[in-house]
């Protein structure tokens, strides 16, 4: 099997990128927290291939990676006044927000459930491959499941060089940690993975946190 290309992540490279993409080639790029392995949120085949290079189980969904915060109201099927603080506070940055998905997004990136989570990445290269797109990426970190998530190319090059077509080569990540995740579809703002943002932090704008799932 042929290895994975590496390439500078950089505007020369930006229309490669998109090749591969709207060929169905899940790509691996740079992002504030870690490398991201993504494809875009309606490419079924795509998306399936993600799980596979990973090792991902299929009942873990795919976050989407979005280009502006307005760009959640039509991924989302409602958001909330505290969504949309959060957004406001911390978009783009390194905060997964878990939103009711609107009808469109399919199973495929919720693992069958009725949340989708969000994300703007502080990242411009991540955004401008993503608005050149057009779509939202489905991305997850660069890693088969199990492995720590890269912070370098050659990190995810090491894991997943037989696997994916294109790795983007933009240095090191800034922020070397995964984002946090906090889930909004249910009554009460719920911490799912604490990452680069503080539960305390998110206190300050939700109010205390009642919960965090291990």
């Amino acid at each position: 099997m042929k290895r994975a290309r590496l390439v500078p992540a950089d505007e020369a490279s930006l229309p490669l990128a998109l090749d591969f993409l709207r060929a169905g080639e899940p790509l691996v790029f740079p992002t504030d927290t870690v490398y991201g392995l993504g494809a875009p949120y309606t490419d079924e085949a795509a998306i399936r291939k993600i799980y596979r290079l990973k090792g991902r189980p299929l009942d873990k969904p795919i976050a989407l990676l979005l280009a502006e915060t307005n760009d959640v109201a039509p991924i989302a099927r409602t958001v909330s006044d505290l969504a949309w603080r959060l957004a406001d506070r911390f978009f783009p940055g390194p905060l997964t927000l878990v939103l009711p998905k609107a009808p469109a997004v399919p199973y495929w990136v919720t693992a069958g459930g009725e949340g989708v989570a969000v994300r703007v990445p502080d990242h411009p290269f991540a955004r401008a491959l993503i608005r050149a797109m057009g779509t939202p990426l489905a991305t997850t970190s660069a890693n088969v499941a199990g492995h720590p998530a890269p912070i370098t190319a050659q990190d995810a090059y090491a894991q997943l060089a037989h696997g994916v077509a294109l790795i983007l080569d933009g240095g090191p990540c800034p922020g070397g940690m995964e984002s946090t995740v906090l889930d909004l579809t249910g009554p009460s703002p719920l911490l799912l993975r604490e990452g680069a943002i503080s539960r305390e932090t998110l206190e300050v704008v939700c109010g205390r946190l009642l919960d965090v799932l291990k």
